[in-house]
């Protein structure tokens, strides 16, 4: 996969070269190439943004050093025969990014992300270039950056690991948090590793009894009861017929019935019967 990312900070994208991400940049399965807005100015002090019309507070990113920035990468392509990149514009307004984003943008073989500062780039930058590529608009969180850079690390690392040869277990990610094949909108449970037993707090029984069944039923209801806990707003959501008999065992054992009017889970009041 090849990721262009235009930024008036390129060293903030230093992360880039640790970790996964370096590490499959090295092996050849990343193609990271930055590029600094201000190389695509004309004027003498560099200029990258101007005073909105229209009033209001803040500076706007200018339209022509990203136009120029943007035109490069796609011209770039050359021999490709048309090739063009996806654009990625990080922005609060965005789409919510997701592992299911993450996937689909992990199929993509050519990323190229515009984070901006300031208020935000001039929007005729964005319109012109959906004519040009396809553009996403993904926002990493409901709040506020000071830049899209960070974002932009956020969801080169997510895509990064899903790449094929990417991480060293080609299996790791298919049992996180939100991945597809596993229910959907389920938390992974606790994870321990070696001592048995540290600070007076020993490892579940379960996880020692070399009975996978056991164990696999075990972080299925840890799951179920992370998810009430930290993400409650996600029951709603889940799929029936993801379910089995011993999942809606343990879902009744923590609140949480089948309302059959809604066609949902619904968790039950504090001192309700079923």
């Amino acid at each position: 996969m090849r990721i262009d990312v235009v930024t008036i900070f390129p060293e903030y994208l230093e992360p880039l070269n640790v970790s996964l991400v370096g590490k499959a940049r090295a092996r050849g399965l990343l193609d990271v190439r930055l590029h600094g807005l201000r190389e695509h100015t004309s004027d003498v002090h560099r200029t990258v943004d101007d005073s909105p019309y229209g009033g209001g507070p803040g500076m706007v990113m200018k339209p022509e050093p990203w136009a120029a920035a943007l035109d490069g990468i796609v011209d770039s392509a050359g021999e490709a025969d048309g090739e063009v990149p996806t654009l990625v514009v990080p922005t609060p307004s965005g789409r919510p990014f997701t592992q299911a984003l993450a996937q689909e943008l992990a199929g993509r073989p050519w990323l190229a992300f515009a984070p901006a500062r300031y208020e935000g780039i001039d929007r005729r930058v964005i319109d012109a270039a959906a004519e040009r590529m396809p553009v996403v608009e993904v926002s990493i969180g409901d709040y506020v950056l000071a830049g899209g850079e960070v974002a932009v690390l956020v969801i080169v690392e997510a895509v990064a690991r899903l790449l094929p040869g990417v991480l060293g277990n080609a299996e790791s990610h298919q049992d996180d948090s939100f991945a597809p094949g596993r229910m959907a909108d389920l938390l992974e449970g606790p994870v321990y590793t070696k001592p048995a037993e540290w600070r007076d707090r020993p490892v579940p029984e379960v996880l020692l009894s070399g009975n996978h069944g056991l164990i696999a039923r075990w972080r299925r209801e840890q799951a179920f009861a992370r998810t009430l806990a930290m993400r409650p707003d996600l029951v709603e959501r889940w799929d029936r017929a993801a379910m089995d008999k011993h999942d809606l065992k343990a879902l009744a054992g923590l609140g949480v019935h089948w309302d059959e009017p809604s066609g949902r889970f619904r968790r039950r009041p504090i001192g309700v019967e079923e």
